[in-house]
């Protein structure tokens, strides 16, 4: 067995990751103000309000901690059934062959030819923004991926002889599949789960953008929202949309660094007998 080592990458994302986590367990404590105080509309960056406010008076960088709470719910939480259904329709299609393995192929091949911003808009706005209708839509659309590249893993592991062996001691296949199958792929799973959570926050603010995301509840892609449609961005008002495309962009930075050199980079290794990685 070969011992895990952690590239300095990796442990970069990680900081990155937990800060963002601790952010989002203690953003009331983290506040500098609730979203009940209102202040004096649009002022600029001074030491009672770091990053000014916004058109109504409310705190921006109380705005941003609370914001995290929603991007990581919606990112973890939509990229756990994402994975979880990609995974499932994945293992079934490569192994099973014949009839189930051509119309799973075929139908993960049809979804994938839907383009996925465009179609999870159109779900977002017929199920109504709420933060389980998005993660509804974003589970919808984005598990073909994940399924298209199980699906070659597993073709590739059905023909090694720890497959056939416990085909030949008559094992059933579900057992095989996610019992022999699915442990030699982890590394492949784990990869694709953190670069879902990375795929469905950029999903989440690119909705919030375009004003189908969440307004009952602060993401910083409503931050974004609203910056530019009350002309933050015309006036020059940096420290009002900045900040979140910051935030974003270094919290979808973590996930990509755990996900290609933490998991990704590992990948590579082969099972050998009875499904024992090595």
């Amino acid at each position: 067995m070969r011992r895990a080592r952690f590239s300095p990458l990796v442990v970069a994302g990680l900081v990155i990751f937990v800060f963002f986590l601790f952010v989002a367990i203690f953003a009331e404590r983290l506040m500098p103000y609730t979203m009940d105080v209102l202040n004096r509309p649009l002022q600029r960056p001074s030491p009672a309000h770091i990053l000014g406010t916004n058109d109504i008076g409310q705190d921006i960088f109380s705005e941003l901690i609370l914001g995290t709470r929603v991007a990581l719910t919606i990112g973890v939480v939509s990229a756990f059934f994402t994975v979880v259904i990609g995974t499932t329709i994945g293992v079934a299609s490569g192994y099973l062959g014949r009839t189930p393995e051509k119309l799973l192929r075929e139908f993960t091949a049809l979804c994938m030819a839907i383009p996925q911003l465009p179609l999870t808009i159109v779900l977002v706005t017929f199920l109504r923004p709420s933060m389980w209708n998005i993660i509804i839509a974003i589970c919808i659309t984005a598990w073909t991926s994940t399924a298209r590249i199980i699906h070659a893993k597993v073709t590739e592991l059905k023909s090694l002889p720890f497959v056939k062996i416990e085909e030949a001691l008559g094992q059933k296949k579900i057992v095989i599949m996610f019992r022999h199958l699915l442990p030699n792929m982890m590394d492949i799973v784990l990869m694709r789960a953190t670069l879902a959570v990375s795929s469905a926050m950029l999903t989440e603010a690119s909705l919030s953008f375009l004003g189908l995301g969440l307004f009952n509840q602060k993401s910083w892609g409503s931050i974004l929202y609203y910056a530019f449609t009350k002309n933050g961005v015309v006036a020059g008002f940096t420290w009002w949309y900045v900040p979140p495309i910051v935030c974003i962009s270094l919290c979808i930075f973590s996930f990509m660094l755990i996900g290609y050199y933490g998991f990704g980079s590992s990948s590579g290794r082969k099972p050998g007998i009875y499904g024992v990685t090595i």
